[in-house]
């Protein structure tokens, strides 16, 4: 087996440690919610890969076929992505909130507000 067999889980990986690394290393709050969904797409595509058997078909019982491809991460991945856009709808409506009440969406500047008005 080669490195170019598990191209999948190369990209995964590199998605993975992209998108944390966005959500870590950025303090505006719409780039933080962009490595979430990055990171996520990760996930999707870790499900997703090995779900698919090469030279499978349809899980539908018929003469001639004998290798199968299993349908059910694709099933739970439709609901992850639906889930995951519920999620970032929810994020940016909040991020829109909290510009409205700190007139930023800087992560540091918002922190600094507060500190400020409990001194």
């Amino acid at each position: 087996m080669s490195l170019a067999s598990h191209y999948s889980y190369w990209v995964t990986i590199f998605l993975m440690i992209a998108g944390l690394f966005i959500v870590i290393a950025r303090g505006n709050l719409v780039k933080k919610l962009v490595g979430l969904g990055i990171f996520q797409t990760s996930v999707y595509l870790l499900y997703i890969a090995p779900g698919k058997l090469i030279g499978g078909t349809a899980p539908i019982i018929a003469s001639g076929f004998r290798a199968y491809s299993n349908p059910l991460p694709h099933v739970l991945i439709l609901t992850a992505i639906v889930v995951g856009v519920a999620t970032l709808a929810l994020g940016l409506a909040i991020v829109v909130r909290i510009r409205e009440a700190y007139g930023t969406i800087e992560e540091v500047e918002i922190l600094e507000q507060d500190r400020r008005e409990e001194a």
